[in-house]
Parts: C-alpha cells; sequence; structure tokens
C-alpha cells in the first residue's frame, strides 16, 4: 500500500479559505442584485483569503510533489540527482526564507505603526501576520518532501 503524504491543517485552512470567499462573495451579488449596493467588506476580507489559500494550497502542494519543477536535469544525469534536490530545497528555501523575513519584518512594522484596514477599520498586522506564518508552513512541507524524495518514498515523475 502505498503512502500518500498529507498536510491535513493546511488543506483544513485552504478549504475555509475557500469557503469564505465563495460564501461572502455569493452573499455580496445577491445584496448586490436586491439592493443595488453592495458590502463594503467582502473585498478586503477575499483579498485577504485569497493570500491563506494560496500559501495554505502551495503546503498541500509542496508536501504531496506536486509543484512544478524541471526534472530534465535529474534524468539527464542520475548521478546528480542528489545534489540537485538539495539545491531546489535550497533555492526554495532561500525565497521562502526572504518572504518570512520580510513578512515578519512588514508585519511588525503594521503593528508598530497601528495601522488599520480601509475596509473594515482592523489592525492590518491581522492580515499580513499570516503571510510569514504560511510561508514557514511551506518552507516546513518543502522540507518534508525533499527528505521523502532523497529517500526514495517520493516518486519523482509527475
Amino acid at each position: 500500500m502505498s503512502h500518500r503524504p498529507d498536510a491535513r491543517p493546511e488543506r483544513w485552512l485552504a478549504t475555509l479559505a475557500l469557503m469564505v470567499i465563495s460564501l461572502i462573495s455569493l452573499a455580496n451579488v445577491v445584496v448586490r442584485y436586491v439592493t443595488d449596493a453592495s458590502f463594503a467588506f467582502t473585498e478586503e476580507i477575499s483579498i485577504f483569503m485569497l493570500v491563506v489559500l494560496t500559501f495554505a494550497g502551495a503546503a498541500v502542494a509542496m508536501r504531496r510533489n506536486g509543484h512544478i519543477r524541471i526534472a530534465l536535469l535529474e534524468r539527464k544525469f542520475p548521478r546528480l540527482r542528489v545534489p540537485l534536490i538539495l539545491l531546489q530545497w535550497l533555492c526554495g528555501m532561500l525565497v521562502l526564507g526572504l518572504v518570512v523575513w520580510y513578512g515578519g519584518v512588514f508585519a511588525w512594522q503594521e503593528y508598530q505603526w497601528e495601522s488599520e484596514s480601509p475596509g473594515l477599520g482592523l489592525p492590518n498586522w491581522w492580515y499580513v501576520v499570516w503571510l510569514p506564518l504560511l510561508a514557514l508552513a511551506v518552507a516546513w512541507r518543502l522540507t518534508q518532501m525533499t527528505l521523502d524524495r532523497l529517500r526514495g518514498r517520493l516518486k519523482d515523475e509527475p
């Protein structure tokens, strides 16, 4: 029986984000159709939920080895497979590390400045703090996937 890697918390988070986006968008369309007015908060919440959905989905895809990558060099030069996998991990961690660092700095600045969102007047850091946290989740799943690939537990072909 083959084991399929999972990322259950991220799956739940992505599902919740998609449900919220769908429900508030539907409610906004109905209200706009009936009253010729719309909810002001829906755009703000939808954008936030899209960021959550994107990063949670990326973590799930990473854990399941579902991200697009060019495996041509791995197939062409099998002896370089391990160094190439490690290089892929290193490049991914570099990018995610930058997102964590700059996202964390941005969230901290939003907290210090006490800036508020334009639609609901909520503290902006409530929205922004999820960026570095979810980037950490993607980095964790990248590391898990890389270890599984190195141990031969994951099929490298799409």
